[in-house]
């Protein structure tokens, strides 16, 4: 953490040794990150979700580096006492150099870290851009960019294969040099082994209790998206009914109608 109480990636790795839980949600504008910080959240993710809860798409594959530098910019200009990490989207770290190219454009939009998914396919990724000065934070289990490759949204490391994969990708970044790692849909008591052998903090969703951490996308927690929540995700409002409810009282003031 900096002098003036701005949380560092390595604030954030450093979390895991005081045992101090990490709490993640996602924000893609100006107020959102402005109310997260103000509620004390350390870890900002400007997550391509954003695709999904904000632009329309039915899932992250199509979301473009333009857009995710828009919203980067918008979220850093809250200028948030957390760390604001940001996902690079699909296909633009496809070799070393358009990752770290890609990273600096969000880089220069306000992002502190950036994430993105996979294991030890994309480790000479991960290695340029932290030879290039870039925090990264790394996601292994299910990959939503990889959904449609996947057919949906499942459960990892039930089977041994998966186990000795998803170990053996966790270890790997940790070597790399990730600040810290989500664990995303990873089957729960595999999330506490690899939790147990990496010195970098874990941050799951869909994982069990047993990460360092946990995340979630601010419109699940919220109930702003009431049209699909994934089934780990508790909302703790329903944002979605108040919205609802004032736009239509604002309808029948407009028209004057009573009640």
């Amino acid at each position: 953490m900096e002098p003036n109480g701005k949380i560092t990636p390595e604030a954030i790795r450093d979390m895991k040794a005081r045992r101090e839980r990490i709490p993640a949600l996602t924000a893609y504008d100006y107020p959102t990150a402005r109310l997260l910080d103000e509620a004390g959240v350390p870890l900002i993710l400007v997550g391509d979700s954003v695709g999904m809860v904000v632009l329309g798409y039915p899932d992250t594959t199509q979301v473009t580096l333009a857009e995710m530098r828009h919203h980067a910019a918008a979220v850093a200009r809250a200028k948030p006492r957390a760390l604001v990490v940001t996902d690079l989207p699909y296909h633009t770290y496809e070799t070393a150099q358009d990752a770290v190219a890609n990273a600096q454009i969000l880089a220069q939009a306000g992002a502190e870290a950036i994430k993105l998914e996979g294991g030890v396919s994309v480790l000479p990724e991960i290695r340029a851009l932290r030879e290039a000065g870039i925090a990264v934070m790394g996601h292994i289990g299910m990959l939503p960019q990889h959904v449609r490759e996947e057919g949906g949204y499942k459960i990892k490391g039930r089977s041994e294969d998966e186990k000795e994969r998803l170990l053996a990708d966790a270890l790997a970044l940790e070597e790399a040099g990730v600040f810290a790692l989500v664990l995303e849909l990873v089957e729960p008591d595999l999330a506490g082994e690899i939790t147990s052998r990496v010195k970098v903090p874990t941050i799951g969703i869909g994982s069990g209790t047993r990460c360092d951490g946990q995340i979630l996308v601010t419109h699940d927690l919220t109930g702003a998206f009431p049209w699909f929540r994934p089934k780990f995700a508790v909302a703790k409002a329903d944002v979605a009914s108040a919205i609802r409810a004032a736009a239509a009282q604002f309808v029948k003031d407009v028209r004057g109608v009573s009640g």
